[in-house]
């Protein structure tokens, strides 16, 4: 049997691959049982490179589930984005949080919800070829196994997925304290119900986006605009019941985000956003609860949520 400290070594790794293949927390946890039950059946000393090999194993796995999926999300009320991976809690006012090295995986663009969204729009052989050579630096054969193509095939399928993803992907600051920043300004000024200061949080083309999936009130169609979003969001609010309803600063999906949770009710809903000079461009909000099973509103707030 194949050494199980070689697995563990590479856990964190795999699981940010298959996250980023599949959007979806359950079916990255799933891909990993299946490579640790096929790690498992493998000689000793069989897999010379455990890191390649398990990538790759993971890799297919995931990019056989993303196309099975594919009928199924082009049927999805509403818009669709991935499930949010919620970890560090962030203080206010404290700057933001220094990631911990088990985190780092997930901190970097590749990660964020309105990027993910992108990818949703790239071909599964595109999306995996893109993440495994971007992000990943696999070699091009290596993804030719996972997705049955040729190398010059697949260099092809990363060059069109790069090329869609600059053109779509949202503008962003890199500047962590920037967005943190502007994510307090926007949570003091919906808590207060200061519309003129919201306004002033947000860019005049500023997009919303609402998964709830059919399973929950929420707008079917992107909210664009600042104005339009200000009041979206301020009926959102009054709909809350502050009396149970809590609202905490956590990362979401490797950028501040907001959580609001109400233990009592079981309702849950998580916000991720991009930030540009200052301003919020996009705000994306999951709320269908088929994708937040693996986050718990009664300890979300004191917590980490998922590793």
């Amino acid at each position: 049997m194949a050494a199980l400290a070689d697995f563990e070594e590479h856990r964190k790794k795999l699981w940010a691959v298959a996250y980023r293949i599949t959007g979806s927390v359950a079916d990255a946890d799933d891909a990993l049982q299946e490579a640790w039950l096929r790690w498992q059946s493998l000689p000793e000393g069989e897999a010379v490179n455990p890191a390649a090999y398990l990538t790759t194993v993971v890799s297919r796995i995931c990019y056989d589930q993303l196309t099975s999926a594919r009928a199924r999300r082009e049927t999805y009320v509403g818009p669709w984005l991935p499930e949010p991976v919620v970890t560090a809690a962030v203080v206010v006012g404290a700057g933001p949080a220094v990631p911990t090295p088990e985190d780092q995986v997930a901190l970097d663009e590749s990660v964020g919800l309105a990027l993910m969204a992108v990818l949703e729009r790239l071909t599964p052989a595109e999306r995996t070829a893109f993440i495994l050579h971007d992000v990943f630096a696999v070699p091009f054969g290596d993804i030719a196994e996972v997705v049955g193509r040729t190398p010059m095939s697949v260099r092809q399928l990363a060059s069109r997925a790069r090329k869609r993803v600059r053109a779509e992907a949202p503008r962003r600051s890199v500047d962590r304290n920037e967005h943190q920043r502007t994510v307090e300004a926007f949570l003091s000024a919906v808590l207060g119900g200061d519309f003129e200061t919201l306004l002033t949080t947000l860019d005049p083309d500023v997009t919303w986006c609402s998964d709830g999936g059919g399973k929950v009130t929420a707008a079917r169609r992107p909210v664009v605009g600042s104005d339009k979003v200000a009041r979206f969001v301020q009926g959102v609010a009054r709909g809350l019941d502050p009396a149970t309803m809590r609202v905490v600063l956590r990362e979401v999906n490797g950028a501040p985000g907001l959580v609001f949770s109400d233990p009592e009710g079981g309702r849950l809903m998580v916000l991720g956003f991009t930030v540009h000079d200052g301003r919020i461009t996009e705000v994306d909000l999951v709320a269908n609860p088929d994708k937040l099973r693996h986050l718990d509103p009664r300890t979300l707030a004191s917590a980490p949520a998922h590793p």
